[in-house]
Parts: C-alpha cells; sequence; structure tokens
C-alpha cells in the first residue's frame, strides 16, 4: 500500500478529536457553537442575556483558564463542572421545544469532552491566568436570573395574566365571546392562550402586539386603550392598574430582549408586593358622588379577620375603573392579592381564585387631580383616600352577579 493512500485511511478512522489534545477538541467541537448563528440551548431556560458562546474565548487556554477561575470548570473533577451542570439544567425544561432536537446533547458533549482533555494537561491544569487575559462576555448573575423565562413568566402571570378577566374573556382562547370574535376576525383575538401564562406569553413575544422599538406604542396598551381601533372599547384608562401592569411587563420584557440590562444596578426595583390573581367577582359602587364623575376609583378590599377580630392590614382584592358620572356607579372585576409564598398565594396558584363569604371593608380612592394619568407608575395612595363601607358577601362569580356596594355610606374610619 502507497504511504500516502495509508494515511488517507488512517485519517478516515482516526477519531476527528484526541481525548488528550484540548486544542484539537476545542477547535473541532467548541468552536463551531461559538461561530454559529443559531441561538445555544441558554433559550430554553433564558428569555436572552445569556449564551452559551458567551463562555468561549478564541483559543482553548484562555477559554479554559476563565472558566477555571470563574468556577465554571473543575480541573479536579471536570465531570461534576458547573458548567456541564447549567447546560444540562435544561433537559426536561418545557422550553426545550425552543431549540432543534439533539442541540443541547451536543453542546454538553463537546464542554464534556474538552474539559476532560484540559484537565488531563497538568500544565494547563495548574497554569496562572495573564494579567492581560481577556474576560468572558458574560453579565452579571442577577441579570442572568433577572432574564430567567421562569422569572419572566412569573412576572407575566402576576401583571398581565390576571387581568384577563377586564377583558370579559373576549380574547380567552375557548371562551364563548372569544370564539365568537375568532369567526368574525380570525385566531388572532384568541391571544390569552389554553395553555395558560406561558403559552400566552411566548404567542405574545413573537406577535406583533409587542413593539420592541418603541414599548409605549404596543398594541397590547393602545387598543384597551382606545388608541387604535378595539371592538371591545375602553378597557384601560392611562395609568389605571391594568395599564401599569401591562406596560412594566412590557417595558421589561423588551429591555431584556434588547440586552439593556448590562448590570445589577440597570435592572428595575424588585417587586416586593403581593402576588396578583385574576378573578370573576364584580364590585359594584352604586349612588357614587357627583365629585368622582368620570375620576379614576380604586378599590382595596379587606378581609375581616376573625381571631384576631380587626380588619386585615393588607388587602386581600383591589380594581380600579372610571367612574361612570352620569349613571353615578362604578363597577368592575376584583383582582385578588396575596403575600408571596403565603397559604392564600400556593392555593390561589394552584387552583381557583375567589374569595370566601364573609365581611369585608372597602376602601375607596379616587383620584381627582389626575395624578395616575400625568404619571403612569404611581399608585394611589393616602392623598386619594375618601373613606370605606362594610359589605357581606358570597362573592357570586359573573357581570350578572355582582357584589353591590353603596357609595353613599362611605365614610372615613
Amino acid at each position: 500500500m502507497r504511504p500516502a493512500l495509508a494515511l488517507v485511511l488512517l485519517a478516515a478512522v482516526a477519531p476527528s478529536a484526541r481525548a488528550d489534545d484540548p486544542v484539537k477538541v476545542f477547535e473541532q467541537r467548541l468552536v463551531p457553537i461559538f461561530k454559529s448563528p443559531n441561538p445555544s440551548s441558554c433559550v430554553q431556560c433564558h428569555l436572552a442575556a445569556v449564551d452559551l458562546k458567551d463562555y468561549i474565548l478564541p483559543t482553548s487556554r484562555d477559554t479554559f483558564l476563565a472558566l477555571r477561575d470563574q468556577g465554571l470548570v473543575d480541573p479536579d473533577r471536570p465531570d461534576d463542572s458547573r458548567i456541564l451542570k447549567l447546560i444540562g439544567r435544561g433537559k426536561d425544561d418545557p422550553g426545550a421545544k425552543l431549540i432543534p432536537a439533539g442541540t443541547r446533547d451536543a453542546e454538553y458533549a463537546a464542554f464534556k469532552a474538552w474539559i476532560r482533555a484540559c484537565a488531563a494537561d497538568p500544565a494547563l491544569k495548574t497554569a496562572k491566568a495573564p494579567e492581560t487575559a481577556p474576560a468572558l462576555a458574560l453579565r452579571p448573575v442577577e441579570v442572568v436570573r433577572h432574564a430567567r423565562t421562569d422569572r419572566v413568566t412569573e412576572s407575566f402571570a402576576s401583571n398581565v395574566w390576571s387581568m384577563r378577566f377586564r377583558c370579559m374573556n373576549c380574547h380567552t382562547e375557548g371562551t364563548a365571546p372569544c370564539d365568537k370574535l375568532v369567526k368574525e376576525h380570525g385566531e388572532r383575538v384568541a391571544w390569552f392562550k389554553k395553555g395558560g401564562p406561558e403559552a400566552t406569553m411566548a404567542y405574545l413575544l413573537r406577535s406583533t402586539l409587542i413593539d420592541f422599538a418603541d414599548p409605549e406604542n404596543s398594541l397590547l396598551l393602545r387598543k384597551p386603550l382606545g388608541a387604535a381601533k378595539h371592538g371591545g372599547g375602553i378597557k384601560f384608562v392611562k395609568g389605571d392598574q391594568g395599564y401599569r401592569a401591562f406596560r412594566s411587563w412590557i417595558e421589561d420584557a423588551v429591555a431584556i430582549r434588547a440586552g439593556k440590562y448590562a448590570k445589577a444596578s440597570d435592572l428595575p426595583p424588585s417587586d416586593a408586593g403581593p402576588r396578583q390573581f385574576g378573578s370573576e367577582a364584580w364590585l359594584k359602587l352604586a349612588n357614587t358622588r357627583d365629585a368622582w364623575g368620570d375620576k379614576l376609583l380604586q378599590v382595596n378590599v379587606h378581609a375581616w379577620d376573625a381571631t384576631a377580630g380587626k380588619w386585615e392590614d393588607a388587602p386581600v382584592a383591589t380594581s380600579d375603573r372610571v367612574v361612570w358620572g352620569k349613571g353615578k356607579l362604578w363597577q368592575h372585576t376584583l383582582t385578588l392579592l396575596a403575600a408571596p409564598g403565603s397559604e392564600r398565594a400556593k392555593a390561589w396558584a394552584t387552583g381557583k381564585a375567589a374569595l370566601p363569604a364573609g365581611r369585608y371593608l372597602v376602601k375607596v380612592y379616587v383620584d381627582q387631580a389626575g395624578r395616575a394619568a400625568a404619571d403612569w407608575r404611581l399608585t394611589l395612595g393616602a392623598a386619594e383616600y375618601v373613606g370605606a363601607v362594610e359589605v357581606q358577601s358570597r362573592w357570586p362569580e359573573g357581570y350578572g352577579a355582582m357584589t353591590v356596594a353603596d357609595a353613599a355610606r362611605v365614610r372615613r374610619e
């Protein structure tokens, strides 16, 4: 056999990258990941802010030393390296459908083979990183965590999903009102998906309802405001709870997608408030005062604590809407509130959110100065408080079964 032919055959049967050669493993298995235009498996768990490419530098040596010094590679126990755990974390994640089958497994195998090869090189394993070594393009851990899909979905559920009953099921997939509108206008009407918050959020992020160049101009805001044609009429006014919840989530999602959060201080303030849950319980205030006409009115509903013999300090439900001055009434669905991790929050997160029958104190706030319209981030408080009225209710559901309170009985405690 001729020497040249022997060399060709030897190359054909030899492994594409020897396990004891970290440079070859790096060039043949990691560099293609770095150069690929396709998203890595990170999209399974992160809306943005992180990509596997961010963990790769131009050379094998620089990459290994950077990952080692970041605690992402364990030279003594290469198979237990943290970066392998991070890649493998998405194995059973619902987001796996977002990437081609096998992408994560290929990434995991490539990194594992390369880390093993590096750890088997004594000189590389103990080498000191040069003072001018290039840095990994990693965002701070706070930014990475903020962009996790599960966190963004939780925010979506508490902000946007909890407000779905303000639309009276016109956009809720599978309901009779929505089915009727779908026949008239097409599937785009049914954007509150039967799959729940995660499915709905995924749909919105790929729809034209969010304007990623100008979030305030998003149809998801302009339609309920009446600023764009909307068959359902006006559902929001600028600065009310619905607008504030939708816009806060949209602004955050757009900033995450655009990579605007470079450091922890760029992140929006953490939401320390209660979790929100939509309900179909309606509350009506009849005989509203003339001074409240056509003003934004908010109610905070407090439950009676029989054990303590007093009203609960934190509201258990809230809602707001503009008063119909001519009709002297206000009415809207209630959004239920529960402290994160509380028994109420756990029960409402896994079952139907509903208030038990009993005594409740309805505190009323009226934005007579129009402060919310001037600053959409503002929440109504002591300056807008006008008084309270007690109600006793079973909290039946539906527009035709409202709990009614007489606004003429609203008094300051």
